[in-house]
């Protein structure tokens, strides 16, 4: 269940999510939340250089398996305003990271940029739990849908 609290991270996703696409990159954003509520870091797509690995998610993995005990690990979330691809997924599940929560699906953004037009990922999308079967996962969070649905509008036109 997405709550308040989830919204305002998440609505803070869609902003570094905005940046990213201001600066000419995909418009992804992430942020990561310690169990005591506290902003540790976050990060948008930095993939526009030709490393594809660059998503915020997978950043936010190795910052916390560099900075966080495996028990801070496991009570932190991770707010982003996509749901992770497998890569990210992976990374998360590996790092033992704790829930995750997302603006839009995978499935949304399948459709959104079919509808457009564009052509599909060189990674097939999947649902985080196919990923890491035992992840705490909620979204999407239709309140921001929109929104999401906008910025990667505005990405693929450009």
């Amino acid at each position: 269940m997405v709550d308040e609290t989830d919204l305002r991270h998440l609505r803070r996703c869609v902003e570094l999510a905005t940046e990213a696409l201001e600066e000419g990159d995909e418009p992804f954003g992430s942020v990561l939340v310690s169990g005591d509520g506290t902003v540790l870091a976050e990060d948008h797509n930095r993939v526009a250089g030709g490393d594809h690995t660059r998503h915020p998610e997978f950043e936010l993995a190795r910052w916390s398996a560099t900075h966080l005990t495996p028990e801070e690990r496991a009570v932190a979330t991770v707010y982003t305003s996509g749901e992770h691809c497998p890569m990210c997924a992976a990374a998360h599940g590996w790092v033992g990271l704790g829930r995750i929560v997302y603006a839009a699906s995978s499935e949304q953004l399948a459709g959104w940029l079919s509808e457009m037009g564009a052509p599909p990922p060189p990674v097939r999308t999947l649902p985080i739990r196919d990923v890491v079967p035992g992840a705490q996962v909620d979204g999407p969070a239709p309140e921001l849908a929109q929104q999401v649905r906008e910025l990667h509008r505005r990405s693929y036109r450009s």
